[in-house]
């Protein structure tokens, strides 16, 4: 028997996915185990979808049908079935087939695929989950092509097949449709794939957002604990929806009683409603009960209060993924646990199912997810004290499911959020979190503070091993805000929320206090932008006064920004509310450009500038008093064009330190900057003269015979082949083992030569004398390599080579390398000592644009170096460029290439030489990035 527990049981092809209703299902291997719930599941089947899968009336299956259906090789034939709470809802199988369409009896690269799904999970996209992974299985088993036939009334199917993005033929042959798919993935296969997982993710993160119905678990009949603050906090907050208590202690028959106020059961189950969202908060040992009983009711998601998971040491943690099976066993979405719960101030909705008092919460345009409570709380109180709301929170505590990478999903689709912030302790898929903040980037601003830089993550949450400057490099090229605290995480949402973006660097700087206003341009400078010079209004100044300036300041086509500082006055009292006044007519009359205000002990001004002259909102409509009126949620919208701040909502954002302020709109600036260089998309280029195929056969070569999960380092003829097929010469070099050696060597290279040590030790290390140049003569190649043996070793202990002279540049390094968690990262800095010292090195993800290798290049510090700095000449970047985008379409097209290092690359007035390659190769892992959508696994 094949089971999950044989070797043969591909257990890497389990997946659990989110369906396009946003509730889960989980994908693996059909086993001989099965027979039963394959009767049972093809008994719930209507015989329309039993009609349409075998093109006749089959009312139930043989026992032979059974047998062939459970028992796979999962080689020539594999079946997948989709299913929740244990049982089936749909499957999908491929049969090996040869040029004559019959079993195959040697290998072939086209299989037959077949698919059916249960009538009540019909629409779910049940089917096209099964396809992509089904897919990614045959490519694994070497299948290129599926063949299937359907027929021309089964058009739920058909459009399954042709809405998938591959390349496919399709005719019509004996009163059916015949199809052909090239599974080879296609830029239309992979939109498709990520099109489907945004809309689902965000339609599952919108249903415990926006649910019509709450159940408490765990409120406690005295009113103390959690459960019974956040059942207050619902209540008081105005949920529009059903609200439900439950109380485990409750006598039997007294279900449906009020307590406080809401109607209580004593179970999940005896609630005769549906129930969207269950918040939990009993103690951790009895969570599964309660788990099983909310999916036992259909509930379609949880947020887990309780604490005494994967923050408690081992146990918890075994306990927190247990949680996360029995939880998508259900079909269920997660938020926890160890949460602090989840905010919609949406007016159709009002839900505040967290710890936060009613009274610390308010509507506003910013989105906020945080991994800590704590934080959240701070996070909360910072922007409710400074004027502003939220549009929606969630604190997803150990972050065992809903991530915020499920939160960008959501976010990207609400018109009601036009800023994202979030506080992450690890970033658990780096390369999906990028490429997600990058689409979202585009159209709103997302800020990023991150905890546990140096330390482990409180919530022992999974992370990545990139170091942190390398997270930061990666974010800052897909557009994310990175700051380094909660406080500055505020500062920076708080301008962008209330304010236009700005145009360009150039800062003006206007006040009644000259002391200050040389502080703001001091911190401009700090900051790289091009501050004007300050305009003191003296401390005579009124609000007139203010306005005035503010309004010449804005009108005048030489600033992009205004900071105003404001300091009290001396000689009379004047009231905050009529200077706030004053500063919001000025940005009223010539609005686009940001304004922020700098105060020095004027805290009342900060309250007086929050408050927006603007229509109030609709109020919401009334609640029922036992919160039992159900209010249906708004649906989803597309993201506003161009995500600016509408204008109808600005608020002047106020700071009480000149660096804050100059800090928030410097982010800002950046961000601008970085929107309108990707507002049109970078290109992949392509090269004529590389040879892909050539090389995958290569490196299929190489690793024949090498054990699954064991790197191999080329030698220097292999590396030198490999990247030659993609357009990158690495200059030979020919060992020299004694000095007449090295005479014939460099007879055969030409001279000037270097001669150069290669042993480990001194590998790029010129600064311990392992390398001479320029050695035009034999006498003097002889005498270099005396010297060399005499000061540093034996030739057998250096290794000595000798390599035709390169002309001169700046010599730089330039790598690729594959991190577990974010996919391949391309580095790039200059070499030496400084750089080293200085960590002065840029990254990126791979694939890499033309914008993307040129934004990399003149990122690092000593960028100035190839430009021309102190009147040097400029060495060729353009062919710089050009190795970066051929090094990644190198390792993007080759997942078995895990490492690159070419040092030095000496990068010339015209050309470049790269003098030295490390390559590492290895089997490639099972799925990647672009395999099929999934959920991490626990």
């Amino acid at each position: 028997m094949t089971t999950a527990s044989d070797p043969s049981y591909p257990a890497h092809w389990e997946a659990d996915v989110v369906l396009r209703d946003g509730g889960t299902a989980r994908i693996r291997p059909i086993t001989t185990e099965d027979a039963g719930r394959l009767v049972s599941f093809y008994e719930q089947v209507s015989d329309e979808s039993k009609y349409y899968r075998f093109f006749a009336p089959y009312p139930r299956l043989s026992d032979r049908d059974v047998h062939r259906f459970t028992h796979h090789d999962y080689v020539d034939r594999v079946g997948l079935a989709a299913t929740i709470g244990g049982e089936f809802i749909g499957t999908v199988r491929f049969d090996r087939i040869g040029p004559d369409g019959r079993p195959a009896s040697a290998p072939a690269d086209e299989a037959e695929v077949a698919f059916l799904v249960q009538d009540a999970h019909q629409g779910r996209g049940v089917a096209s989950a099964l396809l992509e992974h089904i897919g990614a299985v045959a490519r694994e088993r070497g299948i290129r092509r599926f063949a299937a036939e359907v027929l021309p009334a089964n058009t739920k199917m058909i459009k399954v097949f042709t809405d998938v993005g591959y390349q496919q033929k399709r005719s019509f042959e004996e009163g059916s449709v015949h199809l052909t798919l090239d599974l080879e993935p296609t830029a239309e296969s992979l939109a498709v794939q990520r099109a489907r997982e945004q809309r689902a993710e965000a339609r599952s993160v919108q249903r415990l957002l926006a649910p019509g119905s709450v159940a408490v678990v765990g409120v406690s009949r005295s009113g103390s604990g959690v459960g019974s603050a956040t059942l207050r906090n619902l209540r008081d907050g105005g949920f529009h929806g059903h609200l439900y208590a439950v109380n485990e202690a409750r006598a039997p028959g007294m279900e449906g009683d009020l307590l406080d106020g809401v109607r209580a059961y004593r179970t999940v189950a005896d609630i005769n409603a549906p129930v969207d969202l269950a918040v939990i908060a009993v103690p951790a040992e009895r969570v599964p009960d309660a788990v099983a009983a909310c999916g036992e009711h259909g509930v379609q998601g949880l947020v887990v209060l309780s604490a005494g998971y994967g923050e408690s040491g081992p146990a918890g943690l075994a306990r927190q993924r247990e949680l996360v099976r029995q939880v998508r066993s259900y079909g269920m979405r997660l938020i926890g646990p160890n949460a602090f719960g989840v905010i919609n101030t949406a007016p159709a909705v009002e839900l505040n199912a967290s710890l936060a008092p009613a009274p610390a919460t308010a509507r506003g345009r910013i989105g906020l997810f945080t991994q800590s409570g704590a934080i959240g709380i701070a996070l909360l109180s910072g922007l409710l004290r400074r004027g502003e709301g939220l549009s929606s929170f969630v604190s997803a505590g150990n972050r065992a499911d809903v991530s915020g990478n499920d939160i960008l999903q959501y976010w990207y689709d609400d018109e009601a959020t036009d800023v994202a912030l979030l506080y992450l302790e690890t970033l658990g898929n780096p390369r999906k979190f990028t490429r997600l903040a990058r689409r979202t980037a585009a159209v709103k601003p997302v800020v990023v503070a991150r905890g546990g830089r140096h330390t482990p993550a409180g919530h022992l949450v999974p992370g990545t091993r990139l170091p942190d400057t390398t997270v930061s490099d990666l974010l800052r090229q897909a557009g994310v805000i990175r700051v380094d605290t909660v406080t500055e995480l505020v500062d920076v949402g708080l301008l962008l929320a209330g304010q236009p973006l700005p145009a360009g660097p150039r800062v003006a700087i206007l006040g009644n206090s000259e002391s200050l206003g040389v502080l703001t341009y001091d911190a401009c400078l700090t900051e790289g932008l091009r501050p004007l010079p300050p305009q003191d209004l003296t401390t005579a100044a009124t609000p007139a006064d203010f306005r005035a300036a503010l309004s010449a300041a804005l009108a005048s086509d030489d600033c992009d920004t205004v900071v105003v500082n404001a300091i009290p006055w001396v000689s009379e009292r004047t009231l905050a509310d009529d200077l706030a006044e004053a500063l919001r007519q000025a940005a009223a009359e010539v609005p686009g450009k940001p304004v922020a205000v700098v105060h020095v002990e004027l805290s009342e001004l900060v309250e007086a500038l929050s408050a927006v002259r603007a229509a109030p909102p609709a109020p919401p409509g009334p609640a029922a008093p036992d919160q039992t009126a159900a209010t249906a949620p708004a649906p989803a919208q597309a993201p506003a064009p161009g995500g600016a701040p509408r204008e109808a909502a600005r608020r002047i954002p106020a700071y009480p330190a000149a660096e804050r302020a100059v800090k928030a709109v410097a982010e800002a600036v950046r961000y601008a900057e970085w929107r309108r260089a990707n507002s049109e998309a970078g290109q992949v280029p392509e090269y004529e003269d590389i040879d892909e195929s050539g090389a995958a056969a290569r490196l299929a070569a190489l690793l024949d015979g090498v054990p699954e999960g064991t790197a191999l380092t080329l030698d220097e003829a292999d590396a030198r082949d490999l990247l030659g097929r993609y357009g990158i010469p690495v200059r030979p070099v020919l060992p020299a083992p004694s000095p007449d050696a090295a005479v014939r060597a460099a007879r055969v290279l030409g001279y000037p030569v270097a001669l150069k040590t290669t042993a480990p030790h001194l590998r790029h290390r010129a600064d311990l004398g392992g390398v001479r140049l320029d050695l035009t003569t034999e006498a003097e190649l002889r005498r270099s390599y005396e010297e060399l043996t005499e000061a540093l070793g034996k030739p057998g202990e250096l290794l000595p080579v000798v390599q035709a002279m390169a002309p001169r540049g700046v010599d730089t390094v330039v790598r690729a390398v594959v991190d577990p968690a974010a996919g391949t990262v391309l580095s790039f800095g200059l070499a030496g000592v400084a750089s080293e010292l200085l960590g002065d090195t840029a990254h990126g993800l791979v694939p890499a644009t033309d914008r993307d290798v040129a934004a990399l290049i003149r990122s690092i510090r000593t960028a100035p170096l190839l430009f021309g700095w102190r009147g040097s000449d400029p060495v060729d970047t353009p062919a710089l460029e050009e190795l970066l985008l051929r090094l990644s379409r190198l390792v993007d097209d080759h997942p078995e290439v895990t490492a690159v290092a070419l040092e030095p690359v000496v990068v010339a007035t015209e050309g470049l030489s790269v003098l030295s390659a490390t390559v590492r190769v290895a089997h490639p892992p099972a799925r990647t990035d672009l395999g099929p959508r999934t959920l991490p696994s626990y």
